[in-house]
Parts: structure tokens; sequence; C-alpha cells
């Protein structure tokens, strides 16, 4: 039924979580600020906040990327510009990787039986690129396409529109788009007119309007949908 499939990186195939907690950490050290708990736990909080702003078309990726540590220290009286952590923190995120549990296992699977894998991520390119060359698994995907580089990103339709028209011989009726976002993956590919696979390994709940075709909460489950 499905021939093009179109996955998405964080928290899909790559742990974004574990990376970025990592990343945060010595970005804080490196810089001269502690890394507590509570710091960390807010941190996640404004980003997560600020990336749902960006999908939603309300700020510019670059307010996103400086904008969540001004919010950050603000809030506990640290006197820093954003700016100097950004840089540093991109350093970091870029460097090493962390799979989600069965990802290379699915790759493997998915291009032993011919279809054809597209990279769909939203972020910052150059760190998406650096992250996709030290996991290894670049080789596996036909194209890739991060919505830095493609001028909209997910859930926008022109994001998907800019996709499917660099893709020989697509079939819209043969597309299948997986991720662990509602709001950007599942939004996006029913914004695009593509059936959806949620990886939802927390067990959450969509709201109606967001229902995907398909919900699996481990990886190797798609391979019974296929």
């Amino acid at each position: 039924m499905y021939k093009f499939l179109f996955l998405d990186l964080d928290d899909t195939l790559l742990d974004f979580g574990a990376a970025e907690d990592v990343a945060i950490r010595r970005t804080f050290r490196e810089v001269g600020i502690e890394p507590t708990e509570k710091l960390i736990a807010r941190y996640k909080q404004i980003n997560a906040a600020q990336w749902e702003r960006y999908e939603r078309g309300e700020i510019p990726r670059a307010q996103v990327l400086t904008e969540r540590y001004d919010l950050l220290f603000a809030e506990f009286g640290i006197h820093m510009p954003g700016w100097k952590c950004e840089d540093v923190y991109r350093k970091y995120l870029g460097i090493g990787h962390y799979f989600v549990p069965g990802a290379v296992e699915l790759l493997d699977y998915l291009r032993g039986r011919g279809y054809r894998l597209f990279l769909a991520s939203n972020g910052v390119a150059a760190t998406q690129n650096s992250r996709l060359d030290s996991a290894g698994i670049r080789p596996y995907f036909e194209d890739i396409f991060i919505s830095e580089t493609t001028g909209s990103h997910k859930p926008d339709r022109r994001y998907f529109d800019y996709c499917f028209s660099h893709i020989s011989g697509f079939e819209k009726d043969a597309a299948l788009l997986i991720g662990d976002s509602l709001s950007s993956d599942i939004r996006g590919g029913k914004n695009a007119g593509i059936h959806t696979c949620w990886f939802n390994p927390g067990g959450r709940t969509a709201p109606p309007e967001l229902q995907p075709d398909y919900q699996i909460s481990s990886l190797d489950e798609l391979r019974r949908i296929l």
C-alpha cells in the first residue's frame, strides 16, 4: 500500500531528549552557569513552548534559538546574552547521537524491502546534518528535507509541497509520514493530504482533530502496518 515513507528525526529515530540533556548541561558549564535540575527542567519547558510558537508561525526560528535563553535567564536572574549560549549549545548538540530503540533495525528492514525513504525534519540544518553523519544513517535516505533549507517547516503544507516536488514519480496515495509530534508531524501530514503514523511511546491521547491514521508505541510495530 505504501511506497514513500517520510520519517521524522528527533524522538522518532534519534533520541533528542538525551542529546539535548547532555548538550545543555555541557553548555551551561562552559559559560559558567551551574546546571541545576531546576534550571534544566525550566529550560526544557521554555524550549518546548518556543518551538510550538514557531510551528504555529508566531515567531521566526532565529527568535526561538536565542529567546529561550533570554526568558530562562530573566526568570533566574542570570545576566548573560542568549546568543552566547546558543553558539556553544549548537556545537555540543551536533556531537554524538543516541538512537531511539529499534531505529537502526527499522531502517535496515525498510531499506531491505525496497521502500523509498525520506527524512522530514524541522531544525537547524547544520546541526541535523551533523547528527545524521554522527549516527551514520544518511545513506538510508533517498533525500533529506530539513526545514531550514526548504523555505518552510512542518506542519506548513508548503514544506510538504516542496518535498513532493523533489521526489520522482511521487504518489500521494502511497505516502506515509511517521513521527512523534502531533503538532508538526500529524498535523503536517493531514495538511499535506497524506496518511500519518504517530509514534507514541508515552501513551499520550491525541485530540479529536489530530487523530492519526495509525499509532505505534514502538518502532518495530511499524512493520505490522506496512
